[in-house]
């Protein structure tokens, strides 16, 4: 029997399922990586238009490659396991987006238990709230990202994020799940909210999963 996810008396889950919108893609980032990218390359260059120059496609191959590796380098650098992205485009447009599973991270140094924390981060933060993740309190974070040129950020963007405590007998660790998305002459604001909605809508389908 699987122990409800608030159980504190059950095991740790040993992982965790997520139900992705159509057209995106995980790439993983411990292990089969490489695998991956040559999965989402073969298959998006499949779905180029027959108008498109076979003389190009090795470029615009080489062009996904280049993008995807730097997308990969970023999400390692916040200690992340796991990157879903969009590999279709939707209404000609590739969507400027993704978000990434990190690691799990040292719960704080504190005697309160891990719901009065995250109610206590959700006060204290500016635009964060408590929300329901498979049983379990979460708390979510929102905040925009000026550009900042010099650090390599050009455009300004939108932050997601949820932490959520690892369930089990003694919930020492969170998991963090950090979405982001560009704010591009491309991408209006109300185009960009409705982005953020489905990642909300993606982490209403969070579920624990236990061996």
């Amino acid at each position: 029997m699987t122990p409800h996810p608030n159980d504190s008396t059950g095991p740790a889950p040993d992982g965790f399922d997520l139900v992705l919108p159509p057209g995106w893609d995980t790439v993983p980032l411990r292990s089969g990586t490489n695998e991956a990218i040559q999965r989402i390359v073969k298959k998006s260059v499949s779905q180029l238009p027959a108008s498109f120059p076979k003389d190009a496609i090795p470029n615009a191959r080489l062009k996904l490659i280049k993008e995807l590796k730097d997308s990969i380098k970023k999400a390692r650098k916040s200690d992340g396991l796991t990157l879903y992205l969009p590999v279709e485009r939707m209404h000609g447009l590739l969507i400027p987006a993704s978000f990434v599973a990190s690691k799990p991270l040292a719960a704080p140094t504190t005697s309160a238990e891990p719901r009065a924390v995250l109610h206590d981060l959700a006060r204290t933060s500016e635009d964060a709230s408590v929300r329901r993740l498979d049983g379990s309190d979460a708390v979510r974070t929102l905040r925009k990202q000026t550009a900042s040129p010099d650090r390599g950020v050009d455009v300004p963007s939108w932050q997601v994020q949820y932490t959520v405590p690892i369930p089990g007998p003694a919930p020492t660790h969170w998991l963090t799940f950090s979405f982001g998305t560009l704010t591009t002459t491309a991408v209006d604001l109300e185009f960009t909210e409705t982005l953020i909605d489905l990642f909300d809508a993606v982490m209403t389908t969070f579920r624990w999963s236990y061996a």
